[in-house]
């Protein structure tokens, strides 16, 4: 795992794209440790990721493609990966945490909650829906499938875009803005996102 100085040196660019073996879905544990390096997704969160992908297998009609969302490091840096596991692309992408995860403003997601009006993140797998138009534009509904984000649906946790997750905040404030609990990404990135994943899918969210 690389320090937090160098995660910081790393991220030149709130979006990168990689290179990463193909994955042959249902074997979690056998390419695990091929398709996950720092620079990608930590091995660690993306063996969670798989094993929720295991044991919730029932749910996703797609298992071509997840997201997730690593909460361990700073809002500053690209921490939502677009994984593609056949092809073995990936994108990481910039995204907010929720206010109610980091009530002082620190750029570090500091917990998690399920609780309704917490305006916090959520932790867990959840199920990509459908889209509609609310009032952050164009959304996507998710679906928490564990109990730490069970209320995920009736809290109105989201994927959508918002100006706060632009990459220009980092160069004013050195850090986004926070969401109420959504995985709010930059305006630009919410077609490559919506393209990428898709209804579904797997998004896995977490702080190891």
């Amino acid at each position: 795992m690389q320090s937090r100085r160098g995660l910081l040196k790393a991220a030149g660019s709130a979006a990168c794209a990689l290179a990463i073996p193909s994955l042959v879905s249902g074997r979690a544990e056998a390419a695990t440790d091929a398709l996950a390096s720092p620079r990608v997704v930590r091995p660690a969160l993306l063996r969670e990721a798989l094993r929720a992908m295991e044991r919730h297998q029932d749910r996703f009609a797609f298992r071509d493609r997840i997201a997730i969302a690593d909460f361990s490091v700073p809002s500053s840096l690209p921490r939502f990966h677009l994984i593609d596991l056949e092809s073995g692309a990936a994108t990481a992408l910039l995204v907010a945490h929720g206010r109610g995860s980091d009530p002082g403003h620190t750029g570090w997601l500091q917990h998690f909650s399920n609780a309704p009006r917490s305006n916090a993140s959520s932790e867990g797998a959840f199920l990509t829906g459908d889209y509609y138009a609310g009032k952050h534009g164009r959304s996507q509904r998710l679906i928490g499938l564990d109990a730490t984000n069970s209320n995920a649906l009736d809290r109105a946790i989201v994927i959508h875009s918002a100006w706060y997750a632009n990459k220009e905040m980092l160069s004013t404030h050195g850090q986004l803005g926070r969401s109420q609990g959504c995985f709010a990404v930059a305006e630009a990135a919410l077609d490559q996102v919506f393209g990428r994943l898709g209804p579904g899918r797997l998004l896995y969210a977490a702080r190891l």
